[in-house]
């Protein structure tokens, strides 16, 4: 059921009319004023259909800083260290994509290259990218097909689907390797994580009405905004 609470604490636009469609069955309702660290729920189906994440801007922000660095890490520091027969194998992800490309696997070494790599920095840097102005109430250009493309790229990073599929190589290669671990690896899995928080950290909704909000200030400073502080 939608509750009826005080205040928000994102800012947007008093004069306009706001209303939400439910993603599961297309209810539409009304926007209300939550308070921070509460959720709209549909009074049709149940489902969430916005939440006033507490700090959002700063922890999506944070996190996709963070998320970078980690894709740095994953690309160019030791991955996994091999060890058979007195032989030492070490490489990194960025290495393996070159590796593949070189042994008669272009298709895959691109596909995992833009999957795998491009699109997530591509996400990352959108998130930034909008994190950013928004923080101070400011609005930078293109912001709305820069929302748009970090918004449709989450269908297509597949940070996931490569982490479960050097497990199960892993899983076979001990058998005849002694595996070791490196930096890039964890570095993986903390991109991963970074990612699902940069994402999740804002929601859909008050990221729409901080860029309604500071794309009209920017025509028309003193517009009449309801809602909380700016960030």
């Amino acid at each position: 059921m939608l509750k009826f609470l005080h205040r928000q604490t994102w800012p947007r636009l008093r004069d306009r009319h706001h209303e939400v469609a439910c993603h599961f069955c297309d209810s539409l309702h009304d926007v209300e004023l939550i308070e921070e660290g509460q959720t709209a729920y549909c009074n049709t189906c149940g489902s969430t259909l916005y939440t006033n994440q507490p700090q959002s801007l700063e922890r999506a922000f944070a996190f996709g800083l963070t998320g970078v660095l980690f894709l740095l890490g994953m690309l160019f520091l030791p991955f996994i260290t091999m060890e058979a027969q007195g032989n030492n194998l070490t490489t990194s992800a960025g290495e393996t994509v070159i590796r593949l490309w070189l042994t008669g696997g272009p298709i895959i070494s691109v596909a995992v290259a833009i999957f795998i790599f491009i699109l997530p920095f591509f996400q990352l840097a959108s998130l930034i990218y909008l994190c950013l102005p928004l923080l101070s109430g400011r609005a930078f250009p293109g912001m709305v097909p820069v929302t748009k493309l970090m918004q449709g790229l989450q269908s297509w990073v597949m940070v996931e689907v490569f982490f479960l599929g050097t497990l199960v190589s892993l899983l076979k290669l001990v058998k005849l390797a002694d595996i070791t671990l490196g930096l890039g690896f964890w570095s993986m899995v903390g991109l991963m994580l970074s990612l699902a928080a940069a994402v999740g950290g804002i929601d859909k909704l008050e990221l729409w009405d901080r860029i309604e909000v500071a794309y009209r200030r920017r025509k028309t400073p003193d517009v009449s905004v309801e809602g909380g502080v700016e960030c």
